[in-house]
């Protein structure tokens, strides 16, 4: 992960700010920065959206794609999740440098999407044991900032709201063969439904106090994080301790209230973005890249 280098006075005078709810940038211990959020950004996927975090830069692009179910799931279709780091986002991702911390979001993503209802993967079957849809989820790391987990599952969530799966019927002929017939009209799709679909809220130790939305600089002074996944009702459904350092069990406590309080105030904020996005149409004006 990217990492910055700090003297002592420097990690003394960030500490001591957070124990006064006063951080760097001005911001109290349970504000995040702003967040850019803009859906269908990248044309050829069936969903896409991309957050600015800060500094922290994220694309996520979902493509769906027909294929087998699973054994042990024969009515359902499920999620493949991909994380590439950019070496633009820093040196130290150059070459195989950010395939470990690729693999490690990877891995928490299927955590904290592996709970039920998280995703309503039956609506995905379209030949119970034969055909389904699955989707894969590329996630890339443009830009380095601090905090990249909760962005990335922002980011997840927005392109998932974005996802448009064709309409599909299955024919049979007298013969019993199946075949399967995509519906020409774009509009005629499938949406999912993401009410349930958890945001992560990565919570840093720093001092005797925590903080969310940390920078490169606040993780610098932080020896352990608890990242925890909250839906929008507040209900917590996975939890990680990251970091070298150790989490005593009232801290854990104070923590995940934490991170229930500030992530249902995420998900409000996210789906709000997300409706108003929606309402414009194909009349918003489209920042991309170039903004």
């Amino acid at each position: 992960m990217a990492s910055v280098v700090l003297s002592e006075a420097e990690k003394l005078y960030i500490v001591h700010g957070v124990q006064e709810d006063l951080r760097v940038d001005g911001r109290g211990c349970e504000d995040y920065r702003c967040a850019e959020v803009e859906t269908d950004v990248v044309s050829n996927t069936s969903g896409s959206a991309r957050v600015k975090l800060g500094d922290t830069d994220i694309l996520v692009g979902i493509k769906a794609e027909m294929g087998t179910p699973k054994l042990e799931k024969p009515d359902e279709g499920y999620l493949e999740f991909y994380v590439d780091c950019s070496s633009n986002a820093t040196p130290e991702f150059e070459g195989r440098g950010g395939e470990e911390l690729g693999t490690d979001i990877a891995n928490t993503l299927y955590r904290v999407f592996s709970c039920e209802n998280t995703v309503d993967l039956k609506s995905l079957c379209i030949n119970p044991r034969e055909h389904c849809w699955v989707l894969y989820v590329d996630v890339l790391l443009l830009e380095c900032g601090g905090n990249i987990f909760d962005a990335i599952s922002i980011a997840v969530k927005a392109a998932l709201f974005n996802t448009r799966i064709p309409k599909v019927r299955v024919l049979e002929d007298e013969e019993g063969t199946k075949e399967i017939e995509l519906s020409d009209d774009p509009y005629d799709c499938i949406r999912l439904n993401v009410d349930e679909v958890p945001c992560i809220v990565t919570l840093s130790k720093i001092g005797y106090r925590h903080v969310v939305d940390a920078t490169l600089q606040e993780e610098a002074c932080s020896l352990a994080s608890l990242l925890i996944s909250v839906t929008s009702k507040g209900t917590l459904t996975s939890m990680k301790k990251v970091g070298k350092g150790s989490l005593d069990p009232e801290s854990i406590f104070e923590m995940m209230e934490t991170g229930q309080r500030v992530g249902k105030s995420l998900h409000i904020a996210l789906q709000k973005i997300l409706d108003e996005e929606e309402s414009l149409g194909t009349s918003r004006p489209k920042v991309g890249f170039l903004g």
